[in-house]
């Protein structure tokens, strides 16, 4: 049916609130991870974020269903650590709006560059977001 007037078509994001560093329980996080990372075991965030560079969180109605942080060394290098969107809400661009808005916040807070590792399968998501191929190495110490 076409559309007659000049009403903007309603995005998946609108429903959604981003917000910059907000308080978030050890329950809410635990939670949104168990639902998204299959062998996800509750652990203990409170000295992440208190070392944190930023975090985003994504929310629905008062519900988390999306979180990043930005990890940093204090200098030049800012990090991209668990981006996460619970599987109920992937594909409606929060996951990319959380990298974004990760991004920016490393940029204010003075980062020169922002790292991110990732799986071969979730390049293309990685280039879409702005980030480049770059040659990286990883040892498993646990």
């Amino acid at each position: 049916m076409p559309r007659d007037d000049l009403t903007p078509t309603p995005s998946p994001l609108d429903s959604i609130s981003f917000r910059l560093n907000p308080p978030l329980s050890e329950n809410e996080l635990n939670a949104l991870f168990a639902a998204a990372w299959p062998n996800h075991q509750p652990r203990a965030f409170a000295g992440v974020l208190a070392r944190s560079m930023a975090w985003i969180g994504a929310f629905a109605g008062g519900e988390l269903v999306g979180y990043v942080n930005v990890a940093w060394d204090g200098g030049a290098h800012a990090f991209l650590l668990d981006p996460t969107v619970h599987p109920d809400r992937r594909g409606r661009g929060i996951g990319t709006e959380l990298a974004l808005r990760a991004v920016e916040a490393a940029r204010e807070g003075g980062a020169e560059w922002m790292h991110v590792d990732y799986e071969p399968h979730l390049d293309g998501f990685y280039r879409s977001c702005g980030f480049r191929p770059t040659t990286a190495a990883l040892m498993r110490l646990r």
